[in-house]
């Protein structure tokens, strides 16, 4: 149905910046929100940043002002820019794409679960 590939992640000095992209492929009619979480070790996954269908965004207090959440629907692909990144920025990012319709093997549109990808690792050093 629909597939999402995360890339982008690596290992940054305190301060970096890092790019963070996630592309959806399949037979996508339409998606409504993509967006990124992320989880470090012993944590809870959390919510870093939601971009929807025109330009209603959403970002987790922590980020706000260094991240950036911008996506490209010709592409089906989001990006994530992180500037001034520290070390409690460390963990796996997932994206996620909700509200997505696809076009079934019959060739009507229907409704997908949520999506995610598979993280992309983001490691900052002190």
């Amino acid at each position: 149905q629909v597939q999402l590939v995360e890339s982008g992640g690596g290992l940054v000095q305190a301060g970096g910046s890092l790019r963070l992209s996630c592309a959806a492929s399949g037979t996508i009619f339409s998606i409504n929100g993509m967006g990124w979480y992320r989880q470090a070790p012993g944590k809870q996954r959390e919510l870093v940043a939601n971009i929807f269908t025109g330009t209603n965004r959403v970002y987790a207090d922590s980020v706000k002002g260094r991240f950036t959440i911008s996506r490209d629907n010709a592409k089906n692909t989001v990006y994530l820019e992180m500037n001034r990144l520290n070390d409690e920025d460390s963990g796996v990012y997932y994206c996620k794409a909700s509200g997505v319709h696809y076009y079934s093997s019959t060739g009507y549109i229907r409704t997908a679960d949520d999506c995610w990808g598979q993280g992309t690792q983001v490691t900052v050093s002190s």
